[in-house]
């Protein structure tokens, strides 16, 4: 797969960013804003939250889709063994520990002012046969939206028997617009490239993965494609625990993505296909 190492600094950055996202779904960003250091203090403290037993406190509610995740609550679209895995939702609007809310919020904010970034890049670099096609500007899609997702995830290490096909998360696609992926603190992550092939992303720490999500696979009518890619089970010398952060980077609700779909017509179906409304 070619995908770019962008540097955020680079005066090509944008160009760079558009070509990887239409060649693979996925680019890696250097020199963010996000350090290094800033992103493993936020392990930390969450890695305590995930620890303890104030986590059932805050188990999410399926009307809001806020809130804290049990282990295995989620399984990827088709697949029939559930994630192994359990993760927090974090919303503007949605409820934290007092012990996480200073951090997050700013986690949160700072990625998606980032997010926002990144989309005016991709709206200002790709094609025009391609743009004319948008019913807004991608980062106007954005503004005022409360949909996006910050999502702490903890996959524990992987003990005793499990199912056949379970996996930290099953083969996958996004479904917002853009992912922000902030580093892993194992590798794990894997995407597959058109041949059907599966291939390691990895990148330093302190880098951000970035990939393209079904919403803008919509919107571009498929010029940036939505990857598929999955998190694999460690090898028995590296079972611990990995924790990752993705902000799922999302419209308003009433934006239109196409002739098909409004942005939130397209998450709502996706949700019941992932089983996590009805």
């Amino acid at each position: 797969m070619n995908v770019k190492q962008v540097d955020y600094s680079s005066a090509i950055a944008g160009q760079d960013l558009v070509t990887s996202l239409h060649e693979s779904g996925f680019a890696v960003l250097s020199n963010s804003p996000i350090t290094p250091q800033r992103i493993d203090a936020f392990y930390k403290l969450w890695a305590d939250f995930f620890d303890g037993h104030e986590k059932h406190d805050y188990t999410f509610e399926p009307s809001k889709q806020d809130g804290y995740f049990p282990f295995r609550s989620e399984n990827a679209k088709d697949a029939a063994a559930k994630d192994l895995k359990e993760f927090y939702h974090v919303y503007p609007w949605g409820k934290l520990p007092a012990s996480l809310e200073g951090e997050t919020r700013s986690f949160y904010a700072d990625l998606q002012t980032l997010g926002g970034e990144l989309l005016n890049w991709i709206q200002t670099h790709t094609p025009g046969d391609v743009t004319q096609n948008f019913f807004e500007p991608l980062d106007s899609m954005i503004a005022g939206s409360e949909q996006s997702l910050l999502r702490v995830l903890h996959y524990p290490p992987v003990k005793g028997e499990i199912e056949p096909g379970a996996v930290r998360a099953a083969a996958h696609e996004d479904i917002n617009l853009i992912t922000l992926l902030v580093s892993g603190s194992q590798p794990g992550l894997e995407a597959k490239d058109k041949q059907g092939n599966w291939f390691p992303v990895t990148g330093d720490q302190g880098m951000i993965t970035i990939n393209t999500g079904d919403m803008l696979q919509e919107a571009s009518g498929g010029y940036f494609p939505s990857t598929t890619h999955r998190v694999v089970n460690p090898d028995s010398g590296a079972n611990v625990s990995r924790y990752s952060i993705p902000m799922f980077v999302h419209p308003r609700k009433e934006v239109r993505l196409s002739e098909r779909y409004t942005a939130g017509e397209y998450l709502d179906q996706r949700l019941r296909e992932i089983g996590l409304i009805s």
